[in-house]
């Protein structure tokens, strides 16, 4: 369907249809011709524009939006004269519905405040078990932990350890730890770790769990 016979559509079921494997009106990037059809659905569907609108608003909330009944479907109307068709290519200068216009906006502050309130999203986190392996059976191992702990970083929680025999008389620190994930990168702390060359050999993620 070319451009030309768009202009002739009657129906917001010819628009989806012109517009299913298409981005834009007319071309590959917005232009008057988005502008002209938009404001003319707008001006002729007010109450579905801005319910469209609003609704898009929550996108995010999707999920957790409570449940609700969908009202049962209502007869189509029968088709108007067509004298009375729609004609979604009014002029550029066709005005907006002030009132369903005010109500949008109100509607979007009001989410806009409801959001605010709720407060930002809890850090995401994740507890990571962590191996750390000493050189040999002479390593030091409590000063190998205190300087493991000793280590530092904003949304970084050391937890609980424990020794593991890996053979010959060797032993690994098996340690837990939660993390902040925006803030704490695993691999900068192994590298942290691994810098006490005196006692530590290498560091390996064992176990790591979203919280």
């Amino acid at each position: 369907m070319s451009f030309s016979d768009f202009s002739k559509a009657e129906s917001i079921a010819s628009l989806n249809s012109f517009l299913a494997d298409k981005s834009y009106i007319q071309g590959t990037s917005a232009t008057q011709a988005d502008v002209s059809v938009y404001k003319a659905f707008q001006k002729e569907y007010p109450a579905l524009t801005r319910w469209l609108n609003h609704i898009a608003s929550f996108t995010e909330e999707f999920e957790q939006l409570p449940a609700g009944e969908v009202p049962a479907s209502k007869e189509a109307p029968a088709a108007a004269d067509d004298e009375d068709d729609v004609d979604l290519f009014g002029s550029d200068d066709d005005e907006v519905d002030e009132e369903a216009e005010k109500l949008k906006q109100q509607r979007l502050a009001d989410y806009a405040a409801k959001k605010a309130a709720k407060g930002p999203k809890p850090a995401a986190k994740s507890m990571v078990s962590l191996d750390v392996k000493p050189w040999d059976d002479e390593t030091d191992l409590e000063q190998m932990l205190a300087n493991v702990k000793s280590i530092e970083v904003d949304g970084l929680v050391w937890g609980a350890h424990q020794w593991v025999p890996v053979g010959f008389g060797i032993k690994k620190l098996q340690i837990n730890l939660v993390i902040e994930d925006d803030k704490v990168s695993l691999t900068d702390l192994q590298a942290s770790i691994e810098e006490d060359e005196d006692h530590v050999q290498s560091t390996d993620v064992v176990a790591m769990s979203k919280i």
